[in-house]
């Protein structure tokens, strides 16, 4: 068993020093039960909370269940008085709680079996035997996941716990009995109670398992997807030539699955792309066809991050990668047709839009790197490894220059000027000198263009909208 942290057996010394209970509960006690070292670990105890803020100096009382956070030399732990549930008229939160006496009553009100058990704290902090009141350890050796008690009841008391059914499915490889999954599919409409911020960060919980597909097939079984994400939802049905056998919500379960599962700012940047990629697909879907659906799709994804609340640069960051993903790469580019591919896509997800397209030829059936994928990666790195300009920040001038060397005024005339010489020095980058790019800029503003400059080489190489903006500048990854 993992070392339980010393805050921890603090907590619990400075309980039963004072003559109360002490019990690690929930999800900490399942992984230790596993093997796995809990990212979390709460403790339960019979001390009512203005008894805790008195036992522990500068504690906080966090909502009123009954949690209190206790702030210890190795960090915030909270502790959780015993309780008993009232009714859930909104399906998510009791209007009501009765703080109980025992363990037995705490555990009861738990969600499933294998989060309601308990190990008990000594005088020491050192833990004791496992308490199983219902089966926990058995469900969990035999791979299974159960509602604690009725599992209807236990949806509709809280809709939230359906979403976490699922989000273990993925994570701890478990299958849901057949009584708990039948309550899903019957309560799955609860699940619009949920606020968009919860249900985000489930499914990022999901996309982060090893193979997120086990959640994803079983909400749209269960008719949860259809209520969580109806986009999504309508997946279901429509023709993907790619793999037979399959449709297009097969191919977006193979193409998370396939998505790099790293992190970027503690969320599966990735797989959230790959679960979106094909979004816009049902509402183009015409004659075999889906035209148009990535600039569709990145309108939906970006409807449906928002509803989620989702955080807007992470959420602006999967809306390019959908709004991008259709690209087609042939070797007769030129060197600049690359860096305008680059300029388009962005360079900060020029990684994530490459790995987005490999998955999504997983997805497919096929290799990863067909269509020259990994020779376009190499060109790209080649490119940016030359420090060519890129964006209009890599100019050898800026709009001050211009405004100064032209006797410009701010606006949109100096935007589309920037806009040109930009265009001139990806076609050339010898031409990013302060000297060439101010007579190259006289000589536009002379005669009057001001537009961009039309370029035939490579310039069909992405459907759909602009190029975002960037905050940092590396290449792709190897």
């Amino acid at each position: 068993m993992p070392a339980i942290p010393e805050g921890v057996r603090s907590l619990a010394r400075t309980l039963r020093a004072a003559g109360h209970e002490a019990h690690l509960v929930g999800g900490c006690v399942r992984d230790l039960v596993r093997g796995v070292p809990p990212a979390d670990w709460d403790v339960a105890t019979d001390a009512r909370p203005d008894r805790l803020l008195a036992l522990f100096p500068g504690a906080r009382y966090e909502n009123r269940f009954g949690t209190v956070a206790v702030l210890l030399p190795d960090g915030v732990h909270e502790v959780t008085t015993f309780r008993r549930d009232g009714t859930y008229s909104d399906h998510r939160r009791p209007d009501d709680v009765a703080f109980g006496d025992t363990l037995d009553e705490d555990l009861a009100r738990r969600d499933f079996t294998v989060n309601a058990m308990a190990i008990p704290l000594d005088a020491d902090g050192m833990p004791g035997a496992v308490v199983d009141r219902f089966d926990g350890r058995a469900d969990l050796a035999g791979g299974i996941l159960r509602a604690v008690g009725d599992p209807g009841a236990r949806f509709r008391e809280d809709a939230l716990r359906m979403l976490r059914a699922v989000r273990f499915a993925a994570t701890l490889g478990v299958t849901v009995e057949p009584a708990t999954r039948a309550a899903i599919a019957a309560e799955a409409p609860l699940a619009v109670h949920v606020s968009g911020e919860r249900t985000f960060v489930e499914l990022m919980r999901l996309l982060a398992a090893e193979r997120p597909s086990t959640g994803l097939r079983l909400a749209e079984e269960t008719g949860l997807l259809a209520v969580v994400a109806p986009e999504l939802a309508r997946q279901r049905g429509i023709p993907q030539a790619k793999t037979p056998g399959d449709d297009l919500w097969d191919h977006t379960c193979r193409t998370v699955d396939a998505a790099a599962p790293t992190q970027v700012d503690g969320l599966p940047l990735a797989r959230t792309a790959a679960l979106l990629h094909d979004i816009g697909k049902p509402a183009t879907f015409a004659d075999g066809h889906f035209v148009g659906h990535e600039t569709v799709g990145a309108e939906l994804a970006a409807a449906w991050l928002d509803r989620l609340r989702a955080p807007r640069g992470f959420a602006a960051r999967v809306v390019g990668l959908v709004r991008h993903h259709m690209f087609s790469y042939a070797p007769e580019w030129s060197d600049a047709a690359i860096r305008r591919f680059i300029r388009r896509v962005g360079m900060v997800d020029l990684d994530e839009l490459l790995d987005l397209r490999a998955a999504d030829n997983v997805g497919s059936g096929l290799p990863w790197n067909v269509d020259g994928l990994d020779e376009l990666r190499e060109r790209c790195r080649a490119q940016v490894a030359a420090h060519v300009a890129l964006e209009r920040g890599d100019l050898a001038v800026d709009g001050n220059d211009l405004m100064r060397a032209l006797a410009l005024a701010p606006g949109p005339a100096l935007g589309r000027l920037l806009v040109e010489l930009l265009e001139r020095v990806l076609a050339d980058p010898m031409l990013n000198e302060r000297g060439r790019l101010l007579a190259i800029a006289r000589e536009v503003a002379g005669d009057g263009a001001g537009s961009t400059t039309a370029t035939g080489d490579g310039a069909g190489w992405v459907a759909g909208g602009g190029a975002g903006g960037t905050a940092a500048r590396r290449g792709p990854r190897p």
